[in-house]
């Protein structure tokens, strides 16, 4: 079962990236969304959407809530592109993971930097 929802992950996520790219006409997502990561319960029935960007706080939760008005019609293109017996409701979320790895890296550079001084 964990390998088919592996599988149903991959898929999800390549999908909902190519909607956001090329179906997704809001002009309130005036920059560029990355799809980092799906999870989906075991059920098939919940799907977690991470997504990250570059921008302030402000404009994080903008395109979260713009993403979440979007969800019905991304389950719906979802619907017609994908053969599954359930489209799992789209819940989607900030990944911080990007800007912890940028912060673990500037804290390794300047340990670096204080060790050669």
């Amino acid at each position: 079962m964990a390998y088919r929802i592996e599988r149903v992950n991959s898929l999800l996520r390549q999908e909902i990236k190519e909607l956001l790219q090329r179906q997704v006409k809001d002009p309130r997502l005036d920059h560029f969304v990355a799809v980092t990561e799906v999870s989906t319960s075991p059920d098939l029935r919940h799907a977690k959407i991470f997504i990250s960007c570059m921008g302030s706080e402000q404009e994080i939760q903008k395109t979260l809530s713009v993403l979440t008005a979007a969800s019905g019609f991304l389950r719906n293109e979802l619907s017609r592109r994908l053969r599954l017996r359930r489209i799992p409701e789209l819940s989607f979320q900030w990944d911080a993971s990007i800007e912890q790895g940028d912060h673990l890296l500037r804290l390794i550079d300047q340990v670096s930097i204080d060790k050669d001084h």
